[in-house]
């Protein structure tokens, strides 16, 4: 592992994308263990990119067409349909029980982690990334490529969950002055859908 490979994977990563907005979501909705719990979902999200880089998966979804437009309008509904939840205010990040019912009830670890899961997961871009990222730190001819891969891999996952944790954490210290005010609470919830339609709509528009 190179510093040129840690300086790159901390400026992926720094950079505001689904992940982000999800857990600043989840922090500013749900409270600290809300966002950790995001922050790990979107994590364990990664791996079934890593998977395809590694078994030469991400290589066909470049060379097809269709495999990738499937995905990619897989991903643009997703990030639509967790858009109108937040808009309703449904689904994983709802609050709409008001704090008291929020405390009460508690929050949905499972769904949580499912939906940052999903998030990643439905992003043909990110595939395309490890085919196109990883194999610029690891020397192909060597024997141990493949752990080499998977080594840098672990070390990315493991930095986007820490960044996006801290996020999350710093988000959640906002959470008490955002959810007493009503209106304030309405415009961020209304922020967040906006920002995940524009992000699936983005979506849509990108090329292979």
């Amino acid at each position: 592992m190179t510093p040129e490979f840690l300086i790159t994977t901390l400026i992926v990563v720094l950079l505001p994308g689904t992940g982000v907005i999800y857990t600043l979501a989840a922090a500013l909705t749900h409270g600290a263990r809300a966002s950790v719990l995001a922050a790990l979902g979107c994590t364990l999200g990664i791996v079934p990119h890593v998977v395809a880089s590694v078994a030469g998966l991400a290589a066909l979804l470049h060379a097809s067409a269709l495999a990738f437009q499937v995905i990619k309008y897989l991903g643009v509904l997703y990030l639509f349909y967790m858009a109108w939840q937040m808009w309703r205010d449904t689904g994983a990040l709802a609050i709409s029980a008001g704090e008291a019912g929020a405390r009460k009830a508690g929050i949905r670890p499972l769904r949580i982690i499912t939906a940052g899961i999903l998030l990643n997961l439905l992003n043909p871009k990110l595939t395309l990334f490890f085919l196109a990222f990883m194999p610029q730190f690891v020397d192909p001819g060597a024997a141990g490529a493949t752990l080499d891969m998977l080594g840098l891999a672990g070390v990315f996952m493991g930095l986007t969950f820490a960044v996006f944790a801290l996020y999350g954490l710093l988000a959640a210290q906002a959470r008490d002055h955002v959810m007493s005010r009503p209106r304030v609470m309405g415009w961020v919830k209304r922020s967040f859908a906006s920002a995940f339609g524009l992000m699936g709509l983005r979506l849509a528009l990108a090329e292979r």
